[in-house]
């Protein structure tokens, strides 16, 4: 059975025009460890809160994988020696807690909506008594 991951990877600052070759690394290293992406959000290149490795940029690139436990090691270890890489971190998203978290902002949503029609209705009483 495949885990759902996210792996968030500093690259390099100088692999902004060029990410290309670097994310083909990464979409590698997750398919040889017999998982998949579902879907990547590349933010482009940003300040860094402090400097790593002399630099004080990064280009942030997060992705969404489906692994088998196993091939989590495998990858850590590869992307530790993987020259592109400033920073990484895998982690194990709280799936109950973003399901909850859309259901409050639906129903949030949907309790504005409500009022909102309502404010109209009143406005609407307001006119007709002119």
């Amino acid at each position: 059975m495949n885990n759902q991951y996210e792996i968030a990877v500093l690259y390099h600052p100088d692999l902004e025009v060029d990410l290309s070759k670097a994310e083909e690394k990464v979409t590698k290293m997750v398919t040889n460890g017999g998982g998949k992406i579902l879907s990547t959000d590349n933010w482009g290149k940003r300040k860094l809160a402090y400097t790593i490795a002399k630099h004080d940029y990064a280009v942030y690139v997060f992705y969404t994988v489906e692994l088998p436990g196993s091939a989590v090691q495998k990858i850590e270890a590869t992307l530790n020696i993987t020259d592109e890489v400033i920073r990484y971190l895998i982690s194990r998203p709280d799936l109950k807690a973003i399901e909850k978290a859309q259901q409050l902002k639906e129903e949030k949503a949907q309790k504005v909506a409500a009022r909102g029609d309502r404010a109209n209705d009143d406005r609407n009483d307001d006119e007709d008594e002119e």
